[in-house]
């Protein structure tokens, strides 16, 4: 139960590929492939298991899909991955998060019983697993998160409302996936909270101090970003088009970049 749940979560699918870190007896990466048609390999150092996993692959019939490697997942190579998952100790899953956050924005990381620190999921589910007996007996938990795309830094934008052109300027600071800052709206600042779900970005701005609210939403395309605004509430609600260009980058903060210190 906890495999389909945690496979479902990731939103697999035909066309992904899954890399499993820590793939043990290779039920995760088989379950993809045989259940719901994706590819991928999993990385383990035992022995043992690693041999119990082809074997599992050869019964299930998708050795043409699946493969598993004697690697220390360390030195995994991620790239090619659209969804990461793992069954990890606290620490290693804190000494990977940085190799995750530079994935291509999109890429899905689920991880089983043990979440990435300060990075909130996406989504979080508890299990009911009667048989379970290692972590917390009879309990799993399962973390889903999406690489968010980058953002820091000044971007530019100019938008018509009501006829007139009016310049913004905002400044982000990006800390995993949640954004604050500010924008200047007409000689104007106000500050500026949001959220990113891989390309996806959502900020708000204003709703007080005579300032109307700004609602920003729209896809991140490398240093452009395409959506809408809508100003105002209620009936003085207005919706445009709003683009957005990036003209200084800036950096991440240092839970998204570093890893964790030694204690």
């Amino acid at each position: 139960i906890a495999v389909d749940t945690l496979l479902e979560m990731a939103k697999i699918g035909p066309k992904d590929y899954l890399i499993d870190l820590g793939s043990g007896d290779g039920r995760i990466v088989i379950t993809a492939a045989s259940k719901f048609g994706a590819s991928g390999f999993g990385v383990d150092l035992d022995t043992y298991l690693l041999n119990i996993a082809n074997q599992n692959a050869r019964k299930a019939g998708v050795t043409d899909k699946v493969h598993f490697v004697e690697e220390n997942l360390f030195t995994t190579d991620p790239s090619r991955a659209t969804v990461i998952s793992t069954y990890l100790l606290p620490e290693m899953n804190l000494k990977l998060r940085p190799k995750m956050m530079a994935l291509k924005p999109g890429t899905r990381i689920v991880t089983h019983d043990y979440h990435l620190g300060e990075w909130d999921p996406d989504e979080q589910r508890e299990l009911t697993v009667p048989e379970k007996k290692v972590g917390e007996p009879g309990i799993s938990y399962v973390f889903s998160y999406v690489v968010p795309a980058r953002v820091p830094g000044k971007w530019q934008s100019l938008i018509n409302i009501g006829g007139r052109d009016t310049p913004l300027e905002f400044n982000l600071e990006q800390e995993l996936q949640e954004i604050e800052g500010k924008v200047e709206i007409r000689d104007r600042n106000a500050e500026l909270r949001g959220r990113i779900t891989g390309e996806r970005i959502r900020m708000v701005a204003g709703g007080r101090n005579g300032i109307a609210r700004h609602e920003f939403s729209g896809q991140i395309d490398g240093d452009t970003i395409k959506g809408t605004l809508v100003v105002g509430e209620g009936a003085q609600r207005q919706q445009v088009v709003w683009i957005a260009r990036q003209i200084q980058r800036g950096e991440m903060t240092r839970a998204s970049d570093e890893l964790p210190e030694e204690k």
